[in-house]
């Protein structure tokens, strides 16, 4: 049976998060966050053979560089590491509520019904548009000290990981915006070019 977010959350904070990290802005951020328009964010990401030190140090700097963006996920690809490795954190008021950290992530199954939420993302930043996306999803994936996990997610997390996963295949959510003319708008206002949004029909 998968496992709820809360449940897996309860159980990273009694047996210790090993990649837990002040959710404060650093003045430096180790890692730089990819924009719109970088060949970085088309690179598809390769799976992860082993879970160690070196992969927990980037999660860590992947959650430092998010939490000084004041984002709630962030993909490996987004910083320039091809790996398929993502990190979440919804509740960013809570220093003691661990994030996720999802290592070669799959979804098992979706739900049947869809519904439309408005997204932004980190590499496209002030663009906020709406996405239609599956409203359940379950995952399989590795957590940051190897174990295989299983999550059912709805709401915003599920939308958070489907956002995540979008991106170790290359895919960014204005590729999946139908609203065409929204989509030109919210480019345009923050500087981005229409050609390299790479629609998903």
């Amino acid at each position: 049976m998968a496992r709820s977010f809360a449940q897996m959350a309860r159980s990273a904070e009694q047996g210790g998060n090993s990649v837990l990290v002040p959710k404060v802005p650093v003045e430096r951020p180790p890692l730089e966050i990819h924009k719109l328009g970088s060949k970085e964010l088309r690179a598809p990401a390769r799976r992860i053979s082993k879970v160690d030190a070196s992969i927990r140090d980037l999660a860590r700097d992947m959650l430092r560089s998010m939490y000084t963006a004041k984002g709630i996920g962030l993909a490996a690809p987004q910083v320039g590491v091809h790996r398929q490795l993502l990190v979440i954190d919804l509740d960013l008021e809570e220093a003691a509520t661990p994030p996720l950290v999802l290592i070669n992530p799959e979804i098992t199954a979706a739900g049947a019904s869809f519904n439309t939420y408005e997204e932004g993302c980190l590499s496209i930043p002030g663009v906020y548009l709406d996405v239609v996306r599956p409203s359940v999803v379950e995952v399989s994936f590795r957590d940051e000290t190897g174990r295989p996990r299983r999550l059912k997610a709805d709401g915003l997390l599920a939308r958070c990981i489907q956002h995540e996963m979008d991106h170790l295949h290359g895919v960014l959510f204005v590729d999946r915006v139908t609203d065409e003319l929204s989509l030109n708008e919210g480019l345009q206002q923050q500087g981005f070019r229409r050609s390299d949004v790479q629609s998903i029909r």
